[in-house]
């Protein structure tokens, strides 16, 4: 299956938080969007690995996504190296998007940073056609693809965006999709340790954030995203 957007993140939620209005958004326009966790999420301070697979489950159904994959990597510890690298390129060249996201370039948790870098790297090396990648259980060999772009969504930072995303219409959905992850969000009846993002505050941030990005643009919601190279538009009334 070809998708236009593939969307990764580090942890099951982290595509949800950083991109999930934007997800929603595309998919209504009928663009084919897939989201892959390099995680499960396991090293989390409340639920599990198996709660965190049936919550993201339900988060890509919400936002309707064609395809939700995990990579299954070491919570904490997986690192940007030949195998890993190895089998992200699989992943690309198997969807061969146009669009990758991925993680924030610079963030609090250590995962965010080293995911951004890992997916970043693996797109530049799944166009190189002498790197030889099969799919597991498959004797044919993979065509190269390098996807067009990639995009960074912003996460615990506040890093000022390169552009932002009128996702006004969207929020619910955006909303709706991160309160799947029940285990991982505010409740006031959960006798869970507390988190840095299980409080209401973090909660309502990620309103309040997209609200002022619309502000900003003005319009009433959007997400931020940053580049690694220059945005190019065929004409100055694509900017307004």
């Amino acid at each position: 299956m070809k998708l236009d957007i593939l969307v990764f993140g580090a942890h099951p939620d982290d595509a949800e938080l950083g991109a999930g209005a934007t997800i929603a958004k595309e998919v209504s326009k009928g663009k084919k969007v897939g989201i892959v966790d390099l995680t499960r999420g396991e090293l989390g301070t409340r639920g599990s690995a198996e709660i965190r697979d049936q919550e993201a489950a339900k988060a890509a159904e919400i936002l309707g996504v064609a395809v939700r994959e995990n990579m299954e990597f070491a919570d904490g510890f997986f690192v940007n190296d030949k195998e890993h690298q190895l089998e992200l390129i699989k992943i690309i060249r198997k969807y061969r998007p146009e669009i990758v996201i991925c993680n924030a370039v610079e963030d609090r948790h250590i995962d965010h940073a080293k995911g951004s870098k890992l997916v970043s790297d693996s797109c530049f090396l799944s166009g190189l056609r002498k790197i030889d990648t099969k799919m597991d259980g498959d004797d044919q060999w993979q065509d190269a693809w390098r996807p067009k772009v990639v995009y960074h969504f912003i996460q615990w930072k506040n890093l000022e965006p390169d552009f932002v995303v009128d996702v006004t219409g969207f929020i619910e959905k955006k909303t709706d999709a991160i309160m799947a992850y029940a285990s991982q969000f505010y409740d006031p009846n959960s006798d869970e340790p507390e988190t840095p993002i299980s409080s209401k505050n973090f909660t309502d941030s990620v309103n309040y954030r997209a609200r002022d990005l619309g502000r900003i643009i003005g319009v009433e919601y959007a997400e931020g995203f940053t580049v690694e190279r220059y945005v190019g538009v065929e004409s100055l009334y694509d900017l307004i």
